[in-house]
């Protein structure tokens, strides 16, 4: 047994030095936040030019979320439904009172541009409403259109650092030995196509956000424009003699 035993000691013995230095070898596995410092510092200045781009682009984006899905928000048919509901029982001051209670929604501006002048005629009102839907329809799509153009930028200050990155890789060749050449041509591109694909992925997430924000801006003017002329015909019918609720649904 004893023998046995020394044998195995000897065995671990000799291997231990040889197993130290493979580990000593072997590149240690870096973590989420050692990994991306590290893939910004080797893509060089122009990451940290992105990284501003994509500041602003997410600031953009995250602006229009919160103010077109919640500050400009409103349920549009049942307001529509309680303000048909004040106009035809002759309410229409409640009914400006109900708009006033969504200060921020365009579409409560709209409606309530053309009740306080229900009472001058079908020309006033519709001037009324026209006017209010070219007032507000632009604050809708405000700098929507800066996603698009930003992703632009993005793109080709990652092809600036990715050039860039080239250049010197290419000039730091003629100092070194032949048979390094090849390791750090490799390395070099490596680094140099981080500019790119970083830009890259600024680009895809600008294009996401600005597909989404665009149509959803895109129906919340729709919205307004079909319930503007909904009022119109509201107070047209009411100013015709019609008095009941059921037949203005109806129509």
């Amino acid at each position: 047994m004893i023998p046995m035993l020394s044998e195995l000691l000897d065995v671990v013995l000799t291997q231990a030095p040889a197993a130290a230095e493979a580990v000593k070898a072997a590149p240690a596995k870096l973590g989420v936040v050692d990994s991306t410092i590290k893939f910004f510092k080797d893509g060089g200045p122009f990451m940290f030019v992105n990284l501003f781009w994509l500041a602003a682009a997410l600031a953009v984006a995250l602006e229009r979320i919160v103010t077109l899905m919640f500050r400009y928000n409103l349920n549009a048919p049942p307001f529509m439904e309680q303000v048909t509901k004040l106009v035809m029982t002759g309410n229409v001051d409640r009914a400006v009172k109900l708009c006033a209670a969504a200060p921020h929604s365009p579409l409560a501006k709209i409606i309530r541009a053309g009740l306080t002048r229900a009472n001058r005629g079908e020309i006033e009102v519709a001037k009324a409403v026209e006017e209010a839907l070219v007032e507000n329809s632009p604050h809708v799509g405000a700098r929507i259109p800066w996603l698009w153009s930003l992703a632009n930028i993005a793109t080709l200050v990652g092809l600036v650092g990715t050039i860039f990155g080239l250049i010197g890789t290419f000039q730091a060749l003629g100092n070194v030995p032949a048979e390094q050449k090849q390791a750090l041509l490799s390395d070099g591109i490596s680094k140099a196509m981080n500019n790119t694909a970083f830009a890259l992925s600024i680009a895809v997430l600008c294009i996401i956000f600005h597909l989404f924000l665009t149509s959803y801006a895109k129906s919340m003017v729709e919205t307004m424009e079909l319930n503007a002329l909904k009022l119109e015909n509201l107070l047209a019918r009411k100013a015709a003699g019609e008095t009941q609720v059921d037949e203005a649904r109806a129509a």
